[in-house]
């Protein structure tokens, strides 16, 4: 039971890793607890998977360290993993802001990336569990044992693709993080991304009414802002743009201790006090102009809460220029203060992860402990919504299946 790579994670970056490695006439063995091959894959997207994005960059990603994901980004691109789609003749189309979807269903990924696996002549234990990793200090060629269900196993190299807490009812769990902390290397720590917002019950109360509403509106933090549907739920805040925002909320909030409102613009685009100014010689009623650009319900009930029974009853003209002022503002920059979030049961992703500091950049490997590489979500590399984690899936994967 001896080969050249163990891979601990048969999702996409494992799978990935051990077609490369495999390719490369490395002795692969790919290990995973799971009983259905490629679970997250098969689930995302609707069935469909977004497995990448027209446009990829560095900026499309958080981490502690913004530049590490450049290289691996570089050299296997979203225009590598298409053209492996094109020759399998996987069917595929694009939706808004540049997300890409098989036509008919996720299956034909996960058959793509078995089928090479396959052919690369990689070996499978799965489902078989871990229970323990350790480094034989004594041999040189074979270090690394894994101890496991269905007996122990010996490698020259080992890859981490065990991903992280996000969806813990597909088997998600802190193996690998574990993992690397037994191993001296840090770990920062996991956080819910790509997740709703909650909001505390004082501030909740008076949104239930309008929950069920979805917008068309920006949802912005510090620098980052995203114009995307926004969900008022009842306990909170969804939709893209929010979820897209968490990332940078839970992120500051990890830097500073300190949580900070988010701020939603409910008219996007336009300046607010300007075009109220326009409307004020009227004798419109403020819910049924804003209801030209949002939902009729929430317009109503919006209004009462920003502004008062006078800017629901009173015609605009009527309302001073300071209520103006007020409402105007508010509709521009809604400023709500998350409580949290809904947690990893309801997070795409994971934020943090294995300290890009303790990995090489070019070869997905640890410093300090020689053929020990980790790839995907495991690491401190999360990508907005939109196929981008799937795509550093890809990368990393590749990346570390030409060193290990």
């Amino acid at each position: 039971m001896q080969f050249d790579v163990i891979i601990i994670g048969a999702g996409a970056a494992g799978m990935m890793c051990a077609a490369q490695a495999g390719a490369r006439g490395r002795r692969v063995l790919l290990v995973d607890h799971a009983e259905k091959l490629g679970e997250r894959i098969r689930i995302s997207g609707g069935g469909r998977c977004n497995f990448t994005n027209r446009t990829v960059s560095a900026d499309n990603y958080l981490s502690q360290n913004p530049h590490f994901c450049r290289s691996a980004l570089a050299r296997f691109t979203q225009h590598d993993f298409i053209a492996m789609l094109d020759k399998r003749r996987i069917a595929y189309h694009e939706r808004e802001h540049g997300q890409l979807f098989c036509n008919d269903s996720a299956e034909e990924i996960i058959a793509m990336l078995r089928d090479a696996c396959e052919d690369a002549g990689v070996r499978w234990a799965m489902p078989c569990a871990v229970q323990g990793v350790e480094r034989l200090a004594n041999d040189a060629a074979l270090p690394w044992q894994v101890l496991t269900d269905q007996g122990a196993f010996r490698s020259q190299s080992l890859v981490v693709a065990t991903g992280g807490l996000a969806i813990p009812k597909i088997g998600a769990s802190p193996f690998g993080y574990q993992l690397a902390e037994q191993f001296a290397i840090p770990v920062v720590p996991p956080r819910p991304a790509l997740v709703p917002l909650a909001l505390a019950p004082e501030l909740l109360e008076p949104l239930k009414p309008m929950a069920g509403a979805t917008l068309d509106a920006s949802a912005s933090f510090a620098t980052a802002a995203f114009r995307e549907n926004v969900l008022i739920t009842h306990r909170g805040l969804s939709g893209p743009a929010i979820l897209q925002i968490s990332s940078y909320w839970q992120m500051q909030e990890y830097r500073s201790g300190k949580k900070l409102p988010v701020e939603i613009d409910l008219l996007p685009g336009i300046d607010a006090g300007d075009w109220l100014e326009q409307q004020r010689q009227g004798r419109i009623h403020l819910p049924n102009l804003l209801a030209e650009h949002l939902p009729r319900r929430f317009a109503h009930e919006w209004c009462a809460l920003v502004g008062g029974d006078k800017a629901v009853n009173r015609p605009i003209g009527e309302l001073g220029r300071r209520d103006l002022e007020h409402i105007a503002s508010q509709l521009n920059a809604w400023s709500l203060m998350p409580a949290g979030t809904l947690g990893f049961a309801k997070a795409e992703i994971t934020l943090g992860g294995v300290s890009t500091a303790a990995l090489s950049s070019k070869t997905m490997g640890a410093r300090e402990v020689p053929c020990l590489y980790f790839i995907g979500e495991v690491v401190d590399v999360t990508g907005w919504l939109g196929g981008y984690n799937f795509q550093w899936a890809w990368s990393s994967g590749w990346v570390a299946g030409q060193f290990a």
